[in-house]
């Protein structure tokens, strides 16, 4: 079985591939046989879509008339993980994740929207950067037809498969990042250190603004009746549910790692305090008495003990130092010192 590919392809139409129902395979197809196979219902259509390129966009609407509100998601990069069914497709939105190398900052986290528009013989993925995903799946389809044959639904499961597959090193990642946070809380007290607990924290929270609708998502797949889903393959969502679960649970415990370094930090912050105002508590009590003696014999008076002794300013020193030494003898006996 080979697959064709049409002579005038553009390269303003979107990569597609369509299995006949004879086994067939086209690649490449135009937007006028893209029509023509939506509206025929026949056989198993993939087409991916690059939402940078505008004539491509445009067939969203065009060739597969998809609603325009559908559509305008796929524009806006700040749209949420959702699902939406409509009279002949699903409409699924889902996030890919990964750490920001464009930044210093090793906690910034990069976001891509991937659409899928799924329907009973077509499934249409969209997104604007590079998706892992969507190109392991492509090369397969165009290696072998066999994971089109099973269902544009399986393709769309195995798209998904590979994005959340994609979150656990991230996850993991995160979790050394918290560890090493940690251990240098530990090792050495920085004060600095409080930027990087919250930025982490920020991370976290990213992460699981974007896993747990994914999760309702797909608990929506496996477990409610869809035209375009079959109840056997609704069995391969669920070990991806099982998967978002896991990661949830990832994710929850770095959460709570986290709060246990911020509280280890607050606690030697305190302690730190504490011990400053300790030494400066010890500070002034040495230094009191001196200022008591020296403020008696400040005092403006003709007559006072030693005032007129040539000796007076000695004993007066030599008072202040043994009232010191016996004062820091009384903490060190105490243990306050």
């Amino acid at each position: 079985m080979t697959a064709t590919a049409s002579p005038q392809a553009s390269k303003h139409w979107p990569a597609s591939i369509y299995r006949r129902p004879d086994g067939g395979v086209e690649r490449g197809l135009s937007p006028a046989r893209l029509r023509d196979m939506v509206r025929a219902g026949e056989g198993e259509l993939g087409v991916d879509v690059d939402s940078n390129d505008l004539h491509q966009h445009a067939l969203l609407e065009k060739v597969f008339d998809f609603h325009p509100l559908a559509v305008e998601d796929t524009l806006s990069p700040r749209t949420r993980v959702k699902l939406e069914e409509y009279d002949r497709y699903v409409f699924v939105v889902m996030a890919g994740i990964a750490f920001d190398q464009a930044t210093p900052d090793p906690f910034d986290l990069h976001t891509s929207n991937l659409y899928f528009f799924l329907g009973k013989n077509f499934l249409v993925t969209v997104h604007g950067v590079p998706s892992a995903g969507c190109d392991a799946a492509r090369d397969r389809l165009l290696h072998g037809p066999d994971l089109l044959a099973r269902g544009a639904e399986m393709t769309m499961h195995h798209i998904i498969d590979q994005a959340v597959d994609a979150y656990f090193p991230l996850v993991e990642e995160l979790n050394g990042m918290v560890d090493g946070l940690e251990q240098k809380l530990f090792e050495e007290f920085d004060e600095g250190l409080i930027h990087e607990i919250f930025k982490a924290k920020r991370s976290t929270f990213g992460l699981r603004r974007h896993i747990g609708p994914l999760r309702e998502v797909l608990n929506i797949l496996t477990n409610r009746p869809c035209g375009y889903i079959r109840p056997e393959t609704q069995l391969y969502y669920r070990d991806v549910y099982d998967h978002t679960i896991r990661l949830m649970e990832s994710v929850d415990t770095t959460r709570d790692l986290l709060a246990g370094v911020l509280e280890t930090y607050l606690s030697q912050t305190s302690n730190r305090m504490n011990r400053v105002m300790k030494q400066l508590s010890i500070v002034a009590t040495v230094a009191l008495p001196l200022i008591v003696i020296a403020g008696i014999y400040g005092m403006n008076f003709s007559r006072m003990p030693l005032i007129h002794d040539p000796l007076g300013f000695w004993v007066a020193v030599a008072s202040m130092a043994v009232v010191s030494l016996a004062i820091v003898w009384w903490l060190k006996r105490r243990q306050w010192l």
